[in-house]
């Protein structure tokens, strides 16, 4: 959640953090447009990135500036050689929703039934952390911070790919979850926190987090068009998703349609405050306004106090720094850090308040730049992520009147040379099963049921004299296991749009007794916390 794939992910933090952009020429400011001049500014823009995208079906655009509307607007088509879309269109916006479950809490927070700073076990006394010693200590600021020491996605596999779980099955299985970091000392990020956080919300409020958010928030803003939870998401009025499947790899070959409606490929009811919302232009730019507006709404009423607002932009973990920016390097970044919900960092000289999302078949952004009192979103029916880059940067370089640097041109060059590594990535996967040691054992010796403390069984059963792998909580990660290397098998899954998965098997006696995984491809969705488990026989 970000669930966002391993490059995207890279490049969403690299952005953030302001890494090394090579500039085209040296960053101009210029008057910043507002009212029409703005929304065509941004129109002509979206319009020229598309054009340099030619595969992306559709692109969603809202602009906020001082409180107002002045750009909600569809862009393209629910699905190849479909119908066109409008600002009415829904689109998943995965993680996006992390702050809106921060604003939940806040609203708490102000009624006094919750406190940023109490342990998470006044609220959920079941609450239990695999470092025991930790039980006490996490607080409801933790949860929303990704400071508490998990790894990168650690336990997204109880919920992605979509998954048979329950709620209360991933609340149970959080004490197993491995911590790899120390506590409060690195930015790791991780879904499975909000999940805890939207238990809070219920714990506190005795509604279900979505009952909560609808009732304390979305009715209050007058967003009707907005959805909590995906499976409400009627498909008629959905952007439908699209990826590449391969061949090779996933995220390689040509851009299609992978399913015929957003909760196909991306039900997560169980793991809503992590990143359930379905939203669209018109609803989302309601939702940017009373965030630039701390909370006010303009009936003079507040959806949350003016000190909730400010406390939900404080940063609580530094995600990255550098030297600053440069001539050559205008939107370097001193410092990228981590509120809750919310990603806080200087954007060539001013503050910005940010949040990315990603799901199958979807990425989507939130820009929020409070000196400008103007925000904007963008939400996109495909997995470019190199497009939603040229889109967050250049349409927040026409906010600021920003000029000199063509983020469009910059970012078709990255996307070129990444899809030529990961070519190259994937003949060196071949070539290295190609020429790999066969099994040490018959493959048989391979079968039986592994099982990992917090995912649970994966089994694996001889079939059609080979064998066939199978999570036993997730439907779509069933497939044919392959001799690749050694005692390293490798699956193939008939489901293209899951990644594949290599399974490394240790020896005692000439008998398997345990297991780790890793995703096949590099460019996995690091959601596919592969590496997180630990299998042993049973």
């Amino acid at each position: 959640m970000s669930m966002q794939l391993t490059r995207r992910a890279a490049l969403v933090s690299s952005v953030a953090a302001g890494a090394a952009l090579p500039s085209l020429s040296h960053a101009q400011t210029g008057p910043a447009p507002s009212g029409e001049a703005l929304a065509e500014a941004v129109d002509a823009y979206v319009k020229k990135a598309m054009a340099a995208f030619p595969d992306q079906p559709a692109v969603s655009i809202a602009v906020v500036k001082e409180g107002a509307p002045v750009l909600t607007r569809g862009y393209g088509v629910r699905a190849q050689g479909g119908a066109p879309i409008d600002e009415h269109t829904h689109f998943a916006v995965a993680s996006n929703t992390k702050a809106v479950t921060a604003a939940a809490l806040a609203i708490l927070v102000d009624e006094g039934r919750v406190k940023w700073d109490e342990p998470v076990r006044t609220y959920l006394p079941d609450f239990r952390l695999s470092k025991p010693e930790l039980n006490e200590m996490v607080t409801v600021r933790d949860l929303l911070s990704h400071r508490i020491g998990f790894g990168l996605g650690a336990g997204d596999l109880l919920f992605w790919p979509n998954s048979d779980r329950t709620r209360a099955e991933i609340m149970a299985a959080v004490e197993h979850v491995p911590i790899e970091d120390q506590f409060r000392t690195a930015y790791h990020y991780c879904n499975l926190m909000f999940v805890v956080a939207g238990e809070v919300v219920a714990a506190a409020s005795g509604m279900a987090w979505e009952d909560f958010v609808q009732t304390r928030i979305l009715d209050r803003l007058g967003m009707a068009e907005t959805l909590p939870l995906m499976t409400a998401a009627d498909p008629a009025k959905s952007a439908l998703p699209h990826g590449r499947i391969g061949p090779p790899l996933r995220y390689q070959g040509p851009m299609q349609t992978i399913g015929q409606s957003i909760q196909e490929v991306w039900n997560w009811s169980s793991a809503g405050a992590a990143g359930g919302f379905v939203t669209n232009p018109a609803d989302w730019a309601r939702w940017i306004a009373v965030q630039l507006k701390r909370g006010a709404l303009p009936d003079g009423s507040r959806l949350y106090s003016e000190a909730r607002g400010n406390e939900m932009w404080k940063p609580n973990i530094i995600i990255s720094n550098s030297a600053g920016p440069t001539p050559d390097l205008p939107g370097r970044a001193i410092a990228a850090t981590y509120a809750m919900g919310w990603q806080v960092m200087d954007y060539r000289g001013e503050r910005f308040i940010t949040h990315g999302g990603g799901a199958p078949g979807f990425i989507s952004g939130t820009v929020l730049i409070p000196g400008r009192d103007a925000g904007f979103s963008y939400f996109t029916n495909a997995e470019e992520g190199y497009l939603t880059r040229a889109l967050r940067s250049g349409i927040a370089d026409i906010v600021m009147g920003k000029t000199g640097f063509d983020w469009i041109a910059d970012s078709v060059r990255l996307r070129d040379e990444s899809d030529a590594k990961s070519i190259r990535a994937a003949a060196e996967i071949d070539a290295k099963q190609a020429a790999g040691a066969p099994p040490s054992l018959p493959l048989t010796a391979y079968a039986g049921t592994w099982r990992d403390p917090w995912y649970g069984d994966i089994v694996i059963a001889p079939r059609d004299g080979g064998l066939w792998l199978a999570f036993s909580r997730t439907p779509s990660l069933q497939g044919p296991l392959e001799a690749y290397d050694g005692d390293m098998l490798r699956t193939r899954f008939p489901d293209r749009r899951e990644e594949d998965v290599f399974v490394s098997f240790k020896l005692e006696n000439g008998r398997p007794v345990s297991a780790t995984m890793k995703a096949v491809s590099p460019d996995a969705d690091f959601s596919y916390d592969f590496h997180d488990l630990r299998l042993t026989r049973i």
